[in-house]
């Protein structure tokens, strides 16, 4: 849908493709990921490729006839991207030869397209140590002749699937390039430039993996409420003698309902805004519109990644709690979200990463520039909100303390962050989680407003509106009042989690 025209695509805007990826992932996560991975790709070639490399692959890789990858890890190196030892040496005709295995590939092998497109991380010839000296190489299944027909088969293959927990319609593969000797590779983004092509692919993947914390969610949310309603259990209050109620009437049940709809709508918006800042950032014609939306776009990031597959995995495990002892039985199928959603805080960089990359990189990101603009305008919406009106007034007190909170929390990172090379990594993780909700509140604020004012305007979807509110100061009560608690952790520092010695750790 967001492909560019000129290759077959849409050429929509990435929030509207955002919300068919949501249903997508929705229905069958494991299954999504095959066109979630190929989506990262056409970005990376859109950004890195050459003309010839873009016309070879776009298109097919754009209608879904062609599939792709991300071939990054290898068993020595995980999150440390840089020790790995895939090579690529140069062919006389300018394509490589790659020798090396990869693990942990999404859709590595599998018979649903013509043709698979791997992107590779290798090491060139010389290559300077660490992640500056990696480069990105295009290594398809099928190689492609000039006529854009398919050729032989590449010298590659799959040696194994890997048994999960969970996403079992995904093969995750071993992957093994070159035992023959003869593995070609084509170079994308030029030597030694692999990680600045692949975060182009990462930077994708991270936005539409929050995505999936979204969508599983969602899909548990949806099934949880069915249940409630037609399971009966107990009897509630106000409900005749001798007749048990549905258990969406007991207000434990209530509750665990409402904090699942609070979170998934404030997922929601917060992972469309990031699709609308890149949005702006890639296609609006004023410069500096462009640069502040990428930077609001590189600040959201970590967080829809992070937080939304945090909340996957939460609110999934609060479906299963719905269901009761059912929720423990294969037949009723929610506990597969649980399984699925728990690769989402790993993958696509573990969500420990995503802090530290909070904390590391975005705090600081054009000075500081695109934090202290979403902290003022949430300051300024907390305050603006307090009027005639008393949902909207309750909604102001509770955004107000948080943003309170976050601002003193973000100062003292940056205070102490110089100084103590583990205070920012110690307190990123609650950190994270802190400015997450209290984002995830500011924009359901501003949708309690916008409701209001529909329905003063005469909107006839009154109870749709009126939901609206009540989720906002749901989550405005209930939710926002987290973050003044996490300022201690945040604020703590290091040593308790070093006073321990390491061998001293076990029980």
């Amino acid at each position: 849908m967001a492909g560019p025209e000129e290759f077959g695509g849409g050429g929509m805007p990435q929030a509207v493709a955002l919300a068919s990826v949501e249903m997508w992932n929705a229905s069958n996560m494991a299954f999504a990921l095959c066109p979630l991975l190929t989506q990262g790709a056409i970005e990376s070639l859109i950004a890195h490729g050459t003309e010839e490399q873009k016309k070879t692959y776009l298109e097919k890789l754009v209608t879904g006839e062609w599939t792709a990858t991300m071939n990054l890890t290898e068993s020595h190196a995980g999150s440390d991207v840089g020790a790995l030892r895939t090579k690529a040496e140069p062919a006389d005709d300018g394509s490589w030869r790659i020798s090396g295995q990869k693990i942990f590939i999404t859709y590595g092998e599998h018979e649903m397209a013509d043709n698979i497109i791997h992107l590779v991380l290798a090491r060139t010839p010389g290559s300077p140590a660490g992640t500056k000296g990696i480069s990105l190489f295009i290594v398809p299944k099928f190689l492609v002749n000039e006529d854009g027909s398919l050729g032989r088969r590449n010298d590659l293959r799959c040696v194994s699937v890997e048994e999960k927990i969970g996403i079992h319609a995904s093969p995750t593969c071993v992957m093994s390039y070159g035992d023959n000797g003869d593995c070609v590779g084509y170079l994308i983004g030029g030597e030694n430039n692999g990680m600045a092509c692949m975060f182009t692919m990462m930077n994708n993947a991270r936005l539409n993996v929050g995505l999936q914390g979204l969508a599983i969610a969602d899909r548990a949310y949806q099934q949880a409420v069915e249940y409630a309603l037609e399971r009966r259990q107990g009897r509630a209050v106000g409900t005749p003698k001798g007749e048990s109620a549905p258990i969406v009437k007991h207000a434990d049940v209530r509750r665990m309902l409402m904090t699942m709809r609070s979170y998934v709508e404030a997922m929601r918006c917060l992972v469309y805004l990031n699709g609308a800042a890149l949005d702006k950032a890639h296609n609006h014609s004023d410069e500096t519109v462009r640069k502040e939306s990428m930077g609001l776009a590189e600040l959201l990031t970590p967080l829809s990644k992070a937080w939304c597959t945090d909340l996957g995995v939460e609110l999934a495990s609060t479906a299963v709690q719905v269901h009761g002892g059912m929720g423990f039985i294969e037949e009723t199928g929610v506990g597969q979200y649980y399984r699925d959603a728990r690769i989402l805080p790993i993958y696509e960089g573990t969500n420990g990463i995503q802090a530290l990359d909070l904390v590391g990189r975005k705090l600081g990101l054009q000075g500081g520039e695109p934090v202290r603009k979403l902290i003022a305008e949430m300051d300024e919406l907390a305050h603006g909100l307090n009027g005639d009106n008393d949902d909207l007034s309750v909604i102001s007190r509770q955004l107000g303390v948080a943003v309170t909170a976050l601002k003193e929390a973000t100062d003292w990172m940056y205070a102490n962050a110089p100084n103590d090379p583990n205070a920012a990594p110690a307190g990123a993780t609650p950190y994270l989680r802190m400015f997450a909700t209290t984002v995830g509140g500011y924009l359901l604020a501003k949708s309690a407003k916008k409701a209001l004012e529909l329905k003063a305007a005469g909107d006839a979807d009154v109870k749709f509106l009126d939901a609206k509110v009540v989720t906002a100061k749901f989550f405005a009560t209930q939710i926002l009042p987290q973050v003044a608690a996490l300022l201690g952790p945040v604020t703590e520092g290091a040593d308790l989690l070093y006073a321990i010695e390491e061998d001293d750790l076990v029980a």
